[in-house]
């Protein structure tokens, strides 16, 4: 029988792996490698993502790689936008074509009925290479060719059949800009060899690890991905509820009494999209706080106390102070220690305002 992992035991892999145990030295790219991209459909909310891995991390590290382009944001895993390097932008995207088809066909299928989809990619890429378009922009030129087909639809088909990074400013610490495109290959000017589905669950385990079958899948958004797990030399082990989990033999697995700092975490952060179950890191109080946000557009920015969800927290601004709000979702001992390291992300936040914090018990409201 494969032996028992813990659910904290479990906990603490994953945050060691995620930089969440110890914020570490390593270069935001190295970081960003490392934990196989973040989640970045916001504009900005993903830079305190890693603020919360690297130490003494400042906005313009990334905001600077965004502009030489060795960042790039990018329609990746479950064709959510994420940030990504350059080079893994290039060696992941061609592996997750058939996610991003299935789900844009599922939605747009029938409006792009008629309409030769080759044709299509290369009508589209050829206006984005000429200049960067926001989707409202290129639907409309696209309206042109097939006046018969809904803009928005035709502009969604270029999205999948054609990689599309988001130009800055957007993305761009402090300053804003349209949602423009414009294809990855003109965007970067080099190739890489793409990545292969062994080569992508091996990246995935080390950075979220130890993780089952599903697991992979719900991060990645392919299918069928038990016999490339199966091939691999990987070590095995059950949780408790009994599910099969896989792990790279070399892979570190802290103990579970491994001590864990509070961490602010940003609203899309990977630690709880990443996986089929999350009970890792998420309580049952936290579930169910969470299924308050459920049908909004609001995804609550979780407050991690032990490694476990504990809260969640807001922030406000008015006349040059700006408020971080605690938002307890269950008693937490250590208070003192979140409202130290509140003070903190309001520093990096906020660094030119009065800052103050408050705490209020339950939820935030959508």
């Amino acid at each position: 029988m494969d032996p028992l992992i813990s659910r904290r035991a479990l906990n603490r892999a994953t945050l060691d792996r995620q930089h969440l145990l110890r914020r570490t030295d390593n270069s935001v790219i190295e970081v960003v490698e490392r934990l196989g991209g973040l989640q970045a459909q916001t504009p900005h909310t993903w830079y305190t993502g890693l603020w919360n891995r690297v130490e003494g991390f400042k906005p313009a590290e990334a905001a600077d790689l965004l502009l030489s382009r060795e960042l790039v944001r990018i329609a990746l895993q479950r064709g959510t936008i994420h940030l990504v390097s350059a080079r893994d932008c290039l060696a992941i995207r061609p592996l997750l074509q058939p996610a991003i088809g299935r789900m844009t066909r599922s939605t747009f299928g029938k409006k792009l009925e008629g309409v030769d989809l080759d044709e299509l990619a290369a009508v589209g890429r050829a206006l984005l290479e000429e200049r960067p378009m926001t989707f409202a922009e290129l639907g409309r030129r696209l309206a042109e060719r097939w006046p018969s087909n809904d803009p928005h639809a035709l502009g969604q088909g270029v999205r999948w059949l054609v990689p599309l990074v988001q130009v800055p400013p957007r993305g761009v610490w402090g300053k804003s800009g349209p949602i423009a495109h414009t294809s990855a290959e003109s965007w970067l000017g080099f190739e890489v060899p793409p990545m292969t589905p062994a080569e992508l669950v091996r990246r995935y385990l080390a950075a979220f690890g130890p993780a089952s079958v599903m697991d992979v899948q719900t991060w990645s958004g392919l299918t069928r991905l038990g016999e490339v797990v199966d091939s691999l030399d990987l070590v095995r082990f059950r949780d408790e509820a009994g599910r099969t989990l896989y792990d790279l033999p070399d892979a570190v697995r802290p103990g579970e009494d491994t001590p864990a700092p509070v961490r602010l975490m940003y609203d899309f952060d990977n630690l709880f999209l990443s996986y089929a179950d999350r009970s890792r890191a998420i309580t049952d109080t936290g579930a169910t706080a969470l299924q308050g946000f459920m049908g909004t557009n609001v995804v609550p920015r979780v407050i991690l106390v032990d490694g476990f969800t504990a809260g969640d927290w807001t922030v406000t601004r008015a006349k040059g102070t700006s408020t971080l709000t605690i938002h307890r979702w269950t008693p937490i001992p250590v208070m003192d220690e979140v409202e130290a390291e509140a003070r903190r992300l309001l520093e990096f936040l906020a660094p030119g305002d009065k800052h103050e914090i408050t705490v209020t018990d339950g939820p935030s409201k959508p």
